[in-house]
Order: structure tokens, then C-alpha cells, then sequence
């Protein structure tokens, strides 16, 4: 099946398709975010060790963008993802049936390392079975897909969880994966494997891609960004004035939902040659969200306006990202996707260290300064290495 017909703009199913699975595969590496507590009490492991459980989930993350990711470049992509899913069903069922820390860590990062490869694996097969005049459109609805399912992770988590106990969200998506494999293999178009090509490095692919190079920068600084927020926002809203449950709190991750799915169409702008003009907007409102966020002590309605902001700018950058350097490399792509992606991965956890310290050194003025000036530089390396369109 040739790419360019694989995905026709009527194939609005199909693309629903990979929206789909690729959200159910990337909450696998987040439902455990609001259930250490549970795992800590079930497993009797200490408060203190509870964060390994995070940590392993990510371990498998990092060795899925180095090592599995990369091989839709060189094995065939429909046969790779029934594998790679029906693994991530028996890595969910480990998890949910465990009875020791060991066999839980062990767990997470099989589920951190098959849920990353296959989330970043669609994203990678969609924008090869699509035409490259819509390319920048299908990336953009697969990552909405993704950016849905990581940010109703940790609601659906709490509420499961609330009415099973943490056992059953892992049961369920292990049932949910199942299906979402079996139309997966039955709908995905096969694509015929590109001549065989040795796997390039991490180094040469930089130097061979300037683009990468250029949007990784970018993608690092802007979930650096991205990561202070989030990983400290739960601090200012849990202490008084506000003192917010879990739930209230988790419900802030609505709000960022609408701006990430706004931001979607930006890839539909990319495919017309405005990637540039993208980032020249969604930069400067980076930087702006970071007035309204900093102003969560006067009222927390500003903060319902911030964490908009900020969602839909972080988004639209990266969909723009992803669409540049797929676009330049339309034969390395699942390559591409994991290099770019480490970028992404090494800015969350700046910002997911950096946030809690921060808001414990200098309270919620010093997270969001350090968040405005990391936007700030994030402009102005947009600004020095920005290409005319």
C-alpha cells in the first residue's frame, strides 16, 4: 500500500484509531502517579522508597526510545506493534497480580518500556502512512490522542482505584489494551519495510539532522518549562488558603486538556509551511501564561487561565517539533521520533526535580520565575536559530 493513499483525509476512523491507542498506551506510564500510596501500604514498601516505582517506570522509558522505538525504521511496523502490545498486555497483568516490591518494580519498567515504545511507535507509524502534504495533520491528531491519555491518566487511576482498588486499574487496562490490539491489527495499513539501513547513532543522527537538533533544544527547554509547573502545582493547592483534595487538584488537568487539544490543529498549519509562524506565537504565549500562574495567590481562577495557556502553547510546540523533523528525515522516522523524544524526556525530569526544590527553596514566586526564564530562553533560541519560511 503506497504512504501517500494510506491515509486519505477520509480515513477520519483510522486516524480516530491511532488518537486512541495512543493514548490508552501512554497511560500506562502514568497510572501510578496517584496510587503510591495504595502500593506502599499493599506491598509494605516505606514512603520514603515509594518514588523508585516512579523511577523504574521511566528506566523503561528512556531504554524504550534508545532501543525499540527505532526499530519501525527496519522491521515491519503492523508486525512490531501486535508484539510490542500483546508484551504490554502480559507486563499489565504482571503488575496487577504482583505480590512483592520486587515483582512491582520489575513490572513498572516492563509497562514504562512497552508503553512508551508503543505510544512513540504509532505516532512514528501514522506519519509514515501518511501523505507528506498531511503529515503534520495526523501527528497532530495522534499526539492530541497522547496528550489526552496522559493527562486522564491520573484521573481514571484515582477513580478505579477509588471503586477496585489499585489491582483493577491495571486489570482494566490490560483488557483495554487487548481490544485496542486486536483493531490495531485488523485496521493499520502494512507498509512496506524501507531497504534495509544500518541504525544510526544518537550522535550522527544529530549531525546529520539540524533540524533535531534545533527542535530538540526547543522540545528540552519547553518541558523544562512544562515540568516545573506540573510537578509542583499540587504544593501551593493542597496548603491553605485553598487546601484541595487529590480530586479538585487532578481536575486542573481538564483545563490543560482543552489547551493541548486546541493546539492539535497546529500541525494541520505546519503541513502549509507556517511551523515558523507557529513557534513565533506559541513562544511569547509560553512566556506570557507564566503572569496569570504567578498569580495563583491573589485568586485561583488565574491559575485556570495559566495552566490553559501554558498546555496549549508547550502542545503546539511540540506537534510542530515532531512535524519539522519527520518532514526531514521521511526515512528514519521512528529514529527521529525516539532522539527528539529523549530531548522531551530530559526536560521533564529537569523540570520534575527542579519544581518541588524550588517551590521548598523560594515558594511558588520562585517556581514561576524560574518557569518565565526558561521561556524566556527558549525565544530567544528560537529567535537565533529560526529558519524564513
Amino acid at each position: 500500500m503506497s504512504t501517500a493513499a494510506s491515509l486519505p483525509r477520509t480515513a477520519t476512523l483510522l486516524l480516530l484509531l491511532f488518537a486512541c491507542a495512543a493514548g490508552l498506551s501512554v497511560a500506562n506510564v502514568y497510572y501510578a502517579q496517584p496510587l503510591l500510596d495504595a502500593l506502599a501500604a499493599d506491598l509494605r514498601i516505606g514512603t520514603a522508597r515509594i518514588g523508585v516505582v516512579i523511577a523504574a517506570t521511566q528506566l523503561g522509558s528512556v531504554a524504550a526510545l534508545l532501543w525499540l522505538v527505532p526499530l519501525g525504521d527496519r522491521v515491519e511496523r503492523r508486525r512490531l506493534m501486535a508484539v510490542q502490545n500483546l508484551a504490554l498486555v502480559l507486563a499489565l497483568l504482571g503488575v496487577a497480580l504482583t505480590g512483592n516490591a520486587l515483582a512491582l518494580l520489575l513490572g513498572m519498567l516492563a509497562v514504562g518500556l512497552l508503553g512508551t515504545a508503543m505510544t512513540q511507535g504509532l505516532i512514528a507509524y501514522a506519519a509514515a502512512a501518511a501523505a507528506p502534504h498531511e503529515r503534520g495533520r495526523v501527528v497532530g491528531a495522534a499526539q492530541a490522542g497522547v496528550v489526552v491519555g496522559l493527562l486522564l491518566a491520573r484521573v481514571v487511576a484515582g477513580g478505579v482505584a477509588d471503586l477496585g482498588g489499585w489491582r483493577a486499574v491495571y486489570l482494566l487496562s490490560a483488557g483495554l489494551m487487548l481490544v485496542s490490539g486486536a483493531l490495531l491489527w485488523l485496521r493499520l495499513p502494512r507498509l512496506e519495510v524501507a531497504a534495509a539501513r544500518p541504525p544510526v547513532g544518537l550522535t550522527t543522527l544529530l549531525r546529520q539532522q539540524p533540524v533535531l537538533r534545533r527542535r530538540g533544544v526547543l522540545g528540552l527547554l519547553l518541558f523544562t518549562a512544562f515540568g516545573l509547573f506540573w510537578s509542583s502545582m499540587a504544593l501551593p493547592l493542597s496548603a491553605p488558603p485553598y487546601a484541595l483534595s487529590h480530586t479538585a487538584i487532578g481536575a486542573f488537568a481538564l483545563v490543560g486538556l482543552l489547551g493541548a487539544l486546541a493546539a492539535a490543529r497546529s500541525g494541520h498549519w505546519s503541513d502549509r509551511g507556517h511551523a515558523e509562524r507557529v513557534s513565533c506565537a506559541a513562544l511569547p504565549l509560553l512566556l506570557l501564561s507564566w503572569a496569570p500562574l504567578a498569580a495563583l495567590p491573589l485568586h485561583v481562577g488565574w491559575l485556570v487561565l495559566g495552566v490553559l495557556l501554558l498546555d496549549l502553547a508547550v502542545q503546539a510546540l511540540h506537534v510542530t517539533n515532531q512535524s519539522l523533523i519527520l518532514a526531514a528525515a521521511p526515512h528514519a522516522q521512528a529514529q527521529v521520533i525516539a532522539a527528539y523524544m529523549l530531548f522531551y524526556a530530559a526536560g521533564s525530569g529537569l523540570g520534575a526535580l527542579a519544581g518541588p526544590a524550588l517551590y521548598a527553596a523560594w515558594g511558588w514566586n520562585g517556581v514561576c520565575t524560574a518557569g518565565a526564564l526558561v521561556s524566556l530562553l527558549a525565544l530567544v533560541v528560537w529567535s537565533r536559530v529560526r529558519r524564513p519560511e
